[in-house]
């Protein structure tokens, strides 16, 4: 490959509307190019790189077992109101119709297509297990699409799906999808974590999720220094807290004039803020609920919702408040309220004595507050919080938090689809079965991205050599004055080629400042400049891109090099 003779489009400037670094980058350096809100094209430098991805994930679901097909992006809504997930879905469903006023959707994901395919294709369960993937775009209508490819409306995703007999075939098969998930992103050479996560709109039994590691993620990720546990923030749990302490305060309303929030009271009472409770105010189908957690935590709602009868909860307003309570958000708590009421605390809340919260009436807290003599024991204890830095995890260790960008997801979804859509196979006695389903799925083009985020620096992106979109960049000083210097370039990525090395000539006649810019710009790994003094004194100049240093190397010393790096990095 010669770049006189590909398109590369590369510019300095920094796009206005470009918020992370991989976005910048990747219009910087020519990979994409705007075409609507959330709508990319990617020009022939990005799709190389989309190409060595969607390579590796190829290679590994094809080891794995899997079996490639292609699903529709345009689907029926039938299928998805036969899942229930044609409302359920919510506004990121782009929804359509064609000229007979038929209801489609683009899909932003297949679990009713390959549903559907499979109730069709398999009757026994001789043909189970059986796992399809499909490498294909996808389209959610993100209200707000941001950051590049990181979070387009239209993406290219792999996802998978298995079907399979019973629950334990079905773990068999996760192990396995988990297992090719970690040989995926460990070739191409990315750091990250798999962690515990929630189903979120997908549904099912249980989730891991796989993270890159980098500082610009939007998902925290909380990992124990005791063992190899990791979780999303969203299903992170902490160690349970130790046995609650006996009463050692009596309690009293003391006035707070004007401090509403626990951090406000804690200060004003000279106390810790982890003896405050904060009080929040919920409505559910069955009624009121007053949520507890300790001042110094935040409720996770996506626990919340999971607490039984929480469930489609949303806060009250303030004539709910004043109608149970009798007070006023920032003053509110569970002693003597207005009406019955229910009461779920958090686990921290549920052990917790002496401590504050609202007395119900403006400008007054309580202090030395116990369960079971100030007020009764919580109708609801649970784990309803978001856990911290510094927690004690449940091994022993401490949980400690980074960011992290979600690349893959892998779910056991059990029989939700395969029942909703009255998929069955015969079994072994004649009986109708229905099969469990797992899913796993991997964001291509939201990995080129994380790459980035992960490897970079001033000058522009540092690929991992199984995602460069050239591994060596051969750079031509004068071409064209100087014919020897010509030769021994296509001699060297001759060589470079016939190594398998996937290599491409710089012979653009730019000034070397500005083709070592671009070269390091794109990213690719290893740089030869092939000048006339070098070629006089038989040797190259090379450095990787991600070494501050160039080395003088006889053509075999180079190439040997190279070939070493290359293995290496399989």
């Amino acid at each position: 490959m010669r770049l006189s003779q590909f398109h590369l489009h590369t510019t300095k400037e920094t796009p206005a509307d470009a918020e992370l670094i991989s976005h910048k980058l990747m219009l910087r350096s020519g990979m994409i190019r705007k075409l609507a809100s959330g709508l990319y094209t990617w020009a022939p430098l990005g799709l190389r790189v989309l190409r060595k991805v969607e390579a590796v994930v190829r290679e590994e679901m094809n080891r794995a077992g899997a079996i490639e097909l292609l699903i529709p992006t345009v689907q029926p809504a039938e299928l998805w109101k036969e899942s229930g997930r044609w409302e359920q879905f919510g506004d990121q469903l782009l929804k359509i119709a064609d000229r007979k006023e038929a209801e489609y959707c683009y899909s932003p994901t297949a679990e009713e297509a390959i549903t559907d395919f499979a109730r069709q294709e398999l009757s026994s369960y001789k043909q189970l297990p059986i796992n399809f993937y499909q490498i294909q775009t996808k389209f959610r209508d993100e209200i707000r699409p941001r950051f590049g490819v990181m979070r387009a409306r239209e993406f290219l995703m792999k996802d998978a799906y298995s079907f399979h007999l019973d629950a334990a075939d079905l773990e068999r098969e996760y192990r396995n999808m988990h297992a090719a998930y970690t040989r995926i992103f460990t070739r191409l050479g990315l750091r990250f974590r798999s962690v515990f996560a929630d189903s979120g709109a997908i549904g099912g039994d249980a989730s891991q999720e796989f993270h890159v590691l980098a500082d610009s993620g939007e998902d925290a990720v909380a990992f124990s220094t005791g063992s190899d546990y990791a979780a999303n923030v969203e299903a992170a749990r902490a160690a349970e807290p130790p046995s609650r302490p006996a009463a050692a305060e009596t309690m009293e309303k003391v006035a707070t004039p004007t401090q509403k929030t626990c951090e406000d009271v804690a200060a004003f009472l000279k106390i810790p803020l982890s003896r405050t409770a904060k009080s929040v105010a919920a409505m559910t189908g069955d009624g009121f609920v007053l949520i507890l957690v300790r001042g110094d935590h935040s409720v996770n709602e996506i626990k919340l919702a999971k607490v039984p009868g929480m469930s489609g909860y949303r806060l009250a307003t303030e004539a709910e408040i004043l109608e149970h309570l009798g007070g006023e958000p920032g003053f509110l708590g569970p002693v003597s309220p207005r009406r019955p009421i229910r009461v779920v605390a958090d686990l921290e809340v549920a052990a917790m004595a002496d401590f504050v919260v609202g007395a119900n009436e403006p400008g007054f807290h309580i202090v030395g507050v116990n369960w079971g003599r100030d007020l009764a024991e919580p109708g609801v204890v649970a784990d309803i919080r978001n856990v911290v830095e510094g927690d004690r995890a449940m091994d022993g260790g401490e949980i400690r938090i980074v960011r992290g960008i979600e690349v893959g997801h892998v779910f056991q979804l059990g029989c939700k689809y395969s029942e909703a859509m009255q998929f069955t196979v015969l079994d072994e006695n004649g009986q109708a079965l229905i099969p469990a389903m797992g899913c796993y799925g991997i964001g291509i083009s939201r990995i080129v991205a994380a790459a980035i985020e992960q490897n970079h620096d001033g000058a522009g992106v540092i690929w991992p050599m199984a995602m460069a979109p050239w591994q060596v960049a051969v750079c031509v000083i004068n071409p064209k004055r100087d014919p020897v210097v010509s030769v021994a370039a296509e001699s060297l990525l001759k060589g470079l080629l016939d190594m398998g090395i996937d290599a491409v000539m710089d012979d653009r006649g730019l000034r070397p400042g500005a083709m070592f810019a671009d070269i390091e710009l794109i990213g690719i790994p290893h740089r030869v400049v092939v000048s006339e003094r070098g070629v006089s004194a038989g040797t190259y100049e090379y450095r990787a891109r991600n070494e501050e240093t160039s080395e003088n190397l006889d053509r075999d010393t180079l190439l040997t090099k190279l070939q070493a790096i290359q293995a290496g990095a399989r």
